[in-house]
């Protein structure tokens, strides 16, 4: 499952989720292809195993296939941000489509919260009422779970050393194969002690662990989809720069919000009493936001009279 965003490196970041700030440029250039082929064969899998789940009557693997759509949620979200970034800007939609990148991670993350009450509501129904599950046909779904999870894991192995994203993808595959792992596991058990409730426990088990992962993913995309500053940015920090370059006198009306997943915007008034070299401070202070925070797109207001206050100078109006 997806987790939180490194929000803003520049560049192509595949992949919405997974922490760290990394700058990353280009991914390796086949990992194109590693997300269509990642997507393809767990898309396919998690159509084979929702049928396997609802015909066998296996609770554990309709929540297995859950934690799976997840991946291709989220691997589709983090090529899809690539795409999104890259629509260039037109008429009214001055920022192009790049706010749909946290749409969709803000989508992605009430998909799977509605999910989890599912599989939650329907483990509840069946401790009261214990069902019985064919557990050769459970072993054996969950089994190509593992073959194709460890398979899509390898391919992003390749790009896991150099872009952050990708191995967020490598890691979260390898933990996939690790939950169809104890699906197979369950059912074994079930069928070697007939105890009923080792599914629907272990269906509340895989639940937890997509919630948990989750979790942080929800509440980044709702606090950038409320224009919240990025979690990696320190709002302070960038006032503290701002006040410490020279010559500037006072910051206010500071914001700093997200554009897309993967980039920063901000915007600032500052009084410089003195501001003869103007343009030149502009572009150090530009830098300067970029290099530090990256902070890609910055808007400065520079004021020179100390003695007209901004009207957006006092606090309560920020």
């Amino acid at each position: 499952m997806a987790h939180a965003h490194d929000h803003h490196a520049h560049g192509h970041d595949h992949g919405h989720h997974h922490h760290g700030g990394g700058h990353h440029h280009h991914a390796p250039a086949d990992m194109g292809r590693a997300f269509a082929i990642g997507v393809g064969l767990n898309a396919l899998f998690v159509a084979a195993e929702v049928a396997a789940g609802l015909w066998t009557g296996s609770l554990s693997l309709l929540a297995d296939a859950g934690h799976n759509l997840s991946d291709v949620l989220s691997l589709l979200l983090a090529w899809g941000a690539v795409v999104l970034a890259r629509r260039a800007p037109a008429g009214r939609r001055t920022y192009g489509l790049r706010k749909g990148t946290i749409l969709a991670s803000l989508a992605n993350a009430i998909l799977l919260m509605v999910a989890v009450g599912v599989i939650v509501s329907e483990a509840a129904h069946r401790l009261r009422e214990p069902a019985p599950v064919d557990n050769q046909l459970v072993m054996l779904t969950a089994s190509l779970g593992v073959v194709i999870n460890g398979l899509t894991a390898m391919l992003f192995m390749r790009g896991s050393h150099s872009d952050l994203n990708v191995r967020g993808a490598f890691l979260h595959m390898a933990a996939d194969a690790g939950v169809s792992l104890a699906v197979v596991a369950g059912a074994f058990a079930m069928a070697q002690t007939g105890l009923l409730w080792i599914d629907p426990v272990l269906g509340l088990v895989i639940a937890a662990v997509i919630v948990l992962g989750t979790w942080s993913l929800l509440r980044d995309s709702a606090d950038l989809a409320l224009d919240a500053a990025p979690r990696d940015i320190d709002v302070e920090a960038v006032r503290r720069y701002l006040a410490g370059l020279p010559g500037v006198e006072d910051v206010h009306d500071l914001h700093v919000w997200a554009i897309s997943t993967t980039e920063t915007a901000m915007t600032a008034h500052v009084l410089r009493p003195h501001n003869a070299d103007g343009d030149s401070f502009l572009h150090m202070a530009c830098e300067g936001l970029e290099h530090r925070f990256r902070i890609g797109h910055a808007t400065l207001q520079v004021q020179t009279s100390t003695v007209r206050a901004c009207r957006l100078a006092p606090a309560e109006v920020a």
